[in-house]
């Protein structure tokens, strides 16, 4: 683990305590549910019998391209366990969380891929295929310490909850709509635990904190960055207005912002001096934004 920002006894100690409270509160909030009661079943055809076509599918090209994005970033999973494991540790409490937290998220991959294959949403080796590149690829997280993997997975989580419920009230799918509805109430419930994690940073030590964030708001990416054709569909889903910059700002950054109350805390010198960059760096965010929005209008 680098100690550039992070002193050892913040993570072992403190965090480490906290996180002890916010599974068990995770654990209390989270809701049972199958994957297969969300798909219609009773549409399934043999594929042999029936070969894909991409006329079977009812989805627009501007949702096929968010849910296949959604659904290899889920897929996943493998990569994020071991990035935040080697950084985080795999022992005790945060070795529960990590394994609870990936079945979760597997469970989400089940249902999508299995909804997509039955109503032939997408072409089902296509998806396969990119299925085995992305995996295949894992996850690098960089250099990223502790705190910057908590600042990144908080926005990271919250995002792919904006994500899917985009997609969903997007498709006028009603069983598509339903099934990401569940699924991003399980993405809230883990983005509350790291942004909770992430506000006893704050409490503990406000200007390692701070500058994590800023550095994390600065190269924010979603993790499909490394997913076949990631461009090219992330450019369809951000003309769609499903997940654009606007979004990313409005329904991801500010909410955050707001929670751990960057802007109304009180800070030391150091940590205001980074504050001040994030500023900054929210006012060009909003100057891309507004130029995005103009190139679509």
């Amino acid at each position: 683990m680098t100690t550039a920002l992070v002193r050892p006894e913040l993570l072992a100690e403190h965090l480490t305590a906290r996180l002890e409270v916010a599974l068990a509160s995770h654990l209390e909030r989270a809701q049972v549910w199958y994957p297969h009661e969300y798909v219609p079943w009773g549409q399934a055809r043999d594929f042999e019998e029936l070969p894909f076509d991409e006329a079977q599918s009812r989805l627009s090209k501007e949702v096929r391209a968010s849910v296949q994005l959604n659904l290899l970033t889920e897929d996943n999973l493998p990569g994020y366990h071991g990035a935040i494991s080697r950084v985080m540790g795999y022992t005790d409490v945060w070795r529960t969380w990590l394994d609870r937290w990936t079945a979760e998220e597997g469970r989400h991959a089940i249902a999508l891929r299995d909804y997509l294959t039955v109503t032939r949403a997408v072409d089902p080796v296509v998806l396969e295929q990119e299925r085995m590149a992305t995996v295949s690829g894992g996850f690098d997280s960089g250099d990223r310490d502790g705190l910057r993997i908590i600042a990144y997975v908080s926005m990271q989580e919250l995002a792919t909850r904006v994500a899917h419920r985009g997609t969903g009230r997007f498709s006028t799918d009603p069983g598509l709509d339903r099934l990401l509805s569940r699924i991003s109430t399980d993405e809230n419930l883990h983005m509350v635990l790291y942004r909770d994690l992430f506000a006893a940073a704050l409490e503990v030590d406000p200007v390692v904190s701070m500058a994590a964030l800023l550095t994390e708001v600065v190269g924010f990416q979603m993790p499909g960055t490394g997913i076949p054709n990631f461009v090219r569909r992330a450019a369809v889903v951000a003309r769609a207005g499903i997940y654009d910059l606007t979004v990313h700002r409005e329904q991801v950054l500010t909410p955050l912002l707001r929670f751990w109350e960057i802007f109304e805390r009180d800070l030391p010198p150091e940590a205001a001096a980074s504050r001040d960059q994030l500023g900054l760096v929210l006012a060009e965010i909003d100057r891309r934004a507004e130029r995005q929005r103009s190139r679509s209008a």
